[in-house]
């Protein structure tokens, strides 16, 4: 169980990295297009790389960072039925969820993305846009990342139920369990 409680331990930690540094996106994005609009409108200049570039920006943030935001349940869920479950019903839920609607999900944006990120890197693909920004096929790339993030967060939610129901959730931190009906959400870093 011990090992369980790493595993999970690990997985939240990654997504809490991965969140953290990827969430100060929203700043450069904002700066990007601060500067966008000024040049546009004071100047009367505008360069198309930089509109693609709080554009890009934007995407590689919610990409990178929703695993991140499954940690900190942040994700849109039917709360009439959880909130007021149990944190043995909860467990439950999580399980049957992430088996049936998570891990499947993930799966067939991987399989479905593969093919489309790895035509993007063999032709190097860059903005259709004249004068945009090349390097498309990285940002393509986010599209695994999103889906692999999700997933391995989803295994972290699974493991954690499974130390639940055998009554060993003592063994994760605070912040990784399970909230208690009592209780704000806490602020999550690993």
């Amino acid at each position: 169980m011990r090992a369980i409680a790493l595993i999970v331990r690990v997985i939240s930690g990654l997504n809490a990295l991965v969140g953290n540094i990827f969430s100060w996106l929203s700043l450069a994005i904002v700066l990007v297009c601060f500067t966008v609009v000024v040049q546009r409108y004071v100047f009367a200049t505008s360069y198309v790389w930089m509109q693609d570039l709080y554009i890009w920006l934007n995407g590689a943030m919610f990409t990178a960072v929703a695993g991140f935001a499954l940690l900190r349940n942040d994700h849109v869920r039917v709360d009439i039925f959880y909130r007021p479950a149990s944190i043995r019903r909860k467990a439950v839920i999580d399980i049957i969820g992430v088996i049936f609607f998570l891990l499947p999900f993930c799966w067939v944006v991987f399989a479905y993305g593969w093919p489309f990120v790895a035509r993007s890197w063999r032709i190097q693909e860059a903005s259709a846009n004249v004068g945009g920004m090349p390097g498309l096929f990285i940002l393509k790339t986010f599209i695994l990342a999103f889906a692999g993030l999700i997933a391995l967060q989803g295994i972290a939610m699974v493991l954690r139920s499974i130390l639940v129901l055998n009554g060993k959730e003592e063994l994760l931190p605070e912040k990784l369990r399970y909230e208690r009906q009592d209780t704000a959400p806490a602020e999550v870093s690993v």
